[in-house]
Order: structure tokens, then C-alpha cells, then sequence
């Protein structure tokens, strides 16, 4: 067995130009960089096979984005394996656009941020987010290059610790909030549950989900077994910052700054395991946590607050991990990275579903475009709302039309053996529950989900419910969200728990 060779790089991807920021229905403009967004990469290379591991500060990863890293890496190295990448989105929602700058309603599902093309000149500068993909898959390739080009001899080690980050967002009552208020429209349609739900409620029941509080890390040494880098893995978005105009990388800015002041300048590799129900937010003890920010941060303010909060607590876990890993440093452990395009059954659009979706977009058709009366800001708030909507619409209306002939969604799997661990990749913003299953049958002393990891061609970043999230529907759970159904969602799990038990004998 070959000595394991090790390289990591980095580039900062921020913006000074006012691109917009998805991650909500309505379009947001940058005023700015609050703190830097950054692509990550790490290469782990044993000789016979290899994992590039590239993390990037985006919401989602679609608009052709990995084909463009891959082919990008290709030009300038085709000695490097591109289909053995592996990138994932952060899921901050202040990451800066890539997505196309035209007219795209049919790969924009779940979130259906509009393109300046669809909407009247209300006078707002907004950068091409065209121009931004291309600098972005720049930055990646060019980390990558670098890394492969200085990889070195190294260790590493391995382990997992606890840090309170996420809690389930997904609140269940005992009757049908539908029928009394709750949100039937363009972005959602709520049941039994809701996402965000009010938990101050006579009919609030429980949270669908429990949390996941497991922290997995890699740890990586030099030669000398000095810290070099880390992954870090939670399974948990970032988003306390969800709501800004200003660029960031939201917690994982605070993550990095913490742990690079006690450690120096070593990097980190942020991945977001499967937490498609959850968030880190809470939503029954708000007077509490006022409380405690307030007495513990002074006047930072709830987000920033929030943000410092979880930093500090995935460092002390970074740290107490840390502290018995690093006397069990492997220099050869064998590496096996599986690439297979796996096929998952689509979730149906009902009959009922399409004639409600016919008659909601005629009456948005029937709104026009504002041009005055507010300031362009606003304008620009309003008519990408409206677009928002009828683009929701339309992929229904498309997906009914598509899905006999085209019952199947495909998707890239990544499932990789390093020693006595695996990392495993999905698309989507996955459910806990799914991550759970794989674990739980894994045959791995620990098993790395990552979820939002790039596929080929210009989809991807949408939700994948339960079957109990089906059938509470809500936010992430409704018509709009799913591409995939439960049904496919056990497909996932067996198939890459069927790769996982090939590669463990290899």
C-alpha cells in the first residue's frame, strides 16, 4: 500500500459587484461583502484511486456549474481524475448567483429566483451572473490544480464529536392549518405541518423530526503530524444569516475564524450532511435564547449572535475530537471511490394538483409587472415575487406533462472508502431520516453523508421529504419541493448502501 498523499488549496469567491442572492423567492441584490465567501478543496490520493473533495459558499449547485469546474480542470490538467470531484454547497443563503442569466423557470424548483431577463427595467445595476459562474469555476479549478500539484505525503485521522447546531424546522399541529390561514399558494402548500411553523399555537402537536447532533471530522497531519486542515461535517444548513444582502459565508465564516486563531492557518472543508428538515434555528424557546444572547453577546443582535453561538460549539467539539484522534494518525489507508449514476423514482403530480396549479397561474398571469409607485428596490421585491410564483406553476404543469414518459430521476452517487471510513453523496436538501438509514446500515465505523453535492447538467439543490413529510406537507413537503419521492428516497438509501457494503470488501 502506497503512502498517502495529501493537498488542500483554497480561493476566496466574493464579489464586489451587486449579483444577486438566491435563496429566497424574491431577489436580493449584494451591497457588499460582509465576510468572505470561499471554495475549499482537499485531494486524498493513495496511488491506486482518489478523492477530490472541493466545498464551495453557495446555496445550491446548479446552472451547469460542476460540468464547467470538470471541463475547466481538464484544460489545465488532464492528468486530474474530474469525475472523481465531489463538490458540495454550504447552502449559506447569502452566497452570490451563479445560476443562468436567462429565463430558466424549469431547473429552478425549489428556489425559483427569476432572472433580470423576465422582469421590466425598474433601474436596479445587477451584476451577470453568467460572468460569476465563469469566475467562480475559474477559482475552483484552479484550487484544485493547485492542490493536486503540491500534493504531499501526510496522515490522517478521524473521529466524531457532539455540538448542538440544528433543530428540526418542521412544525406539526393536529388539524389541517390549510383550512384555517395556512399558506395554499406559489411556494407552498401547507397541511398538518408547516416549515417555520408558530409553536405558540393551541393546536401545535410536535416537531416532525427529532435533530442530529453528531459532528464527524477528518483531521489531516504533515509529515511532522502538524494539523494541516480538517472536514468538517454537520448536518446542518447555514443560514442564521438567511435574510442579508451582504455576501457571506454565514456560521462557517465564524467556524473558520475561531479554529484558524487557535490552530493558525490550516484549512477547512465545510460540509453540510443531510438536514433538509432541520435548520439552526429554534422555534419554542425564542425568549430564552433572547435572553442568553443578550447576557452572553451584549447587543450583537440575534443572527450574528446565533452565528457565534454554534462556532463556539463546533470548536469545542472540533476540539475535544481533536485531542484523542491525533494519537491514532494513519499514513496508508487504502482509498476506493465508486461513481455510479443511480436512477430514483420521480414524485407524481395529481390530477388534482395540475387544475390547481392552471388555475393559480392564469390568475398570476392575469397580475401585471409594477413599473412605478415604489422605489426600484421595492419594484424589483415585488415582480420577482410575482415571477417567483408563476414559475413555481409552470415546472408543475411541465412535470405532469413529462412524468409518464420520463418516471425516473437520474443522479450522480458518490460513495468513497477511506480506511475505516466512507463518505456518501446525495443532490438533494435530504431529509434527516434518510441519512440515518444509510448510517445505521453502514458497514463503516463512521459513514459522511454530504448532501448537496453537485450533478451533471443544470438541475439540482432541491428538497427530498419523508414519507411523513409527504403527507404533512408544508414548506419542503408540498407539490412544489420534491422532485423525488419517497419512494425514491428509499432507492437512494438502498443504493448507497449497496455501494457502501461493495466497497467495504475491496
Amino acid at each position: 500500500m502506497s503512502k498517502l498523499k495529501i493537498g488542500w488549496a483554497s480561493r476566496d469567491v466574493s464579489t464586489e459587484k451587486p449579483i444577486n442572492i438566491p435563496g429566497q423567492f424574491h431577489m436580493r441584490i449584494s451591497e457588499g461583502v460582509s465576510d468572505p465567501l470561499l471554495v475549499n478543496t482537499l485531494i486524498l490520493d493513495d496511488g491506486n484511486d482518489v478523492v477530490i473533495f472541493l466545498s464551495a459558499d453557495l446555496v445550491v449547485i446548479r446552472s451547469g456549474l460542476l460540468d464547467e469546474v470538470r471541463a475547466a480542470v481538464t484544460e489545465r490538467n488532464s492528468d486530474i481524475s474530474t469525475e472523481k470531484i465531489i463538490m458540495n454547497a454550504t447552502h449559506t443563503h447569502t452566497g452570490a448567483s451563479h445560476y443562468y442569466d436567462t429565463v430558466e423557470p424549469s431547473i429552478n424548483v425549489g428556489f425559483p429566483t427569476p432572472s433580470s431577463s423576465e422582469l421590466p427595467d425598474v433601474g436596479v445595476e445587477i451584476a451577470s451572473r453568467d460572468e460569476y459562474r465563469h469566475f467562480l469555476t475559474a477559482q475552483c479549478a484552479d484550487a484544485i490544480c493547485e492542490a493536486y500539484q503540491n500534493r504531499i505525503e501526510g496522515g490522517i485521522s478521524y473521529g466524531y464529536g457532539y455540538a448542538v447546531v440544528s433543530h428540526s424546522r418542521r412544525v406539526v399541529y393536529f388539524d389541517d392549518i390549510s383550512k384555517r390561514g395556512g399558506s395554499v399558494n406559489g411556494f407552498t402548500v401547507d397541511g398538518h405541518g408547516k416549515m417555520y411553523g408558530n409553536t405558540n399555537d393551541d393546536n401545535f402537536s410536535h416537531y416532525e423530526a427529532g435533530a442530529d447532533h453528531f459532528l464527524n471530522l477528518l483531521y489531516t497531519f504533515d509529515q511532522d503530524n502538524n494539523l494541516t486542515g480538517a472536514i468538517i461535517n454537520v448536518p446542518c444548513p447555514s443560514q442564521n444569516s438567511e435574510s442579508e444582502y451582504m455576501l457571506s459565508a454565514d456560521f462557517w465564516h465564524d467556524v473558520r475564524e475561531a479554529i484558524q486563531a487557535k490552530y493558525g492557518d490550516i484549512y477547512i472543508l465545510s460540509q453540510c450532511a443531510a438536514s433538509g428538515d432541520l435548520s439552526p434555528r429554534i422555534l419554542h424557546y425564542k425568549k430564552a435564547q433572547d435572553r442568553r444572547f443578550k447576557l452572553k453577546y451584549g447587543e450583537l443582535g440575534i443572527e450574528r449572535a446565533a452565528r457565534k453561538d454554534i462556532a463556539e460549539r463546533i470548536v469545542q467539539g472540533f476540539d475535544e475530537v481533536l485531542s484523542w484522534a491525533k494519537e491514532d494518525i494513519k499514513t496508508e489507508v487504502p482509498i476506493v471511490h465508486e461513481v455510479r449514476t443511480i436512477q430514483l423514482t420521480k414524485r407524481r403530480i395529481t390530477d388534482e394538483e395540475l387544475e390547481f396549479s392552471e388555475i393559480k397561474l392564469k390568475e398570476l398571469n392575469e397580475i401585471p409587472f409594477k413599473t412605478e409607485g415604489a422605489s426600484p428596490l421595492e419594484l424589483l421585491y415585488e415582480n420577482s415575487m410575482l415571477a417567483a410564483q408563476r414559475n413555481r406553476f409552470i415546472k408543475i404543469i411541465d412535470r405532469y406533462k413529462e412524468q409518464d414518459s420520463s418516471p425516473k430521476l437520474p443522479m450522480e452517487l458518490h460513495v468513497v472508502r477511506v480506511g475505516d471510513i466512507a463518505f456518501a453523496t446525495n443532490r438533494f436538501e435530504l431529509y434527516m431520516d434518510y441519512m440515518h438509514r444509510i448510517q445505521a446500515r453502514s458497514p463503516f465505523e463512521q459513514t459522511f453523508v454530504i448532501q448537496l453535492t453537485g450533478v451533471p447538467g443544470d438541475n439540482g439543490g432541491t428538497y427530498l421529504a419523508t414519507e411523513r413529510g409527504a403527507e404533512n406537507k408544508g414548506y419542503s413537503a408540498c407539490l412544489f419541493c420534491n422532485e423525488v419521492s419517497p419512494e425514491g428516497g428509499q432507492e437512494l438509501v438502498e443504493e448507497t448502501v449497496k455501494t457502501l457494503k461493495e466497497i467495504a470488501e475491496r
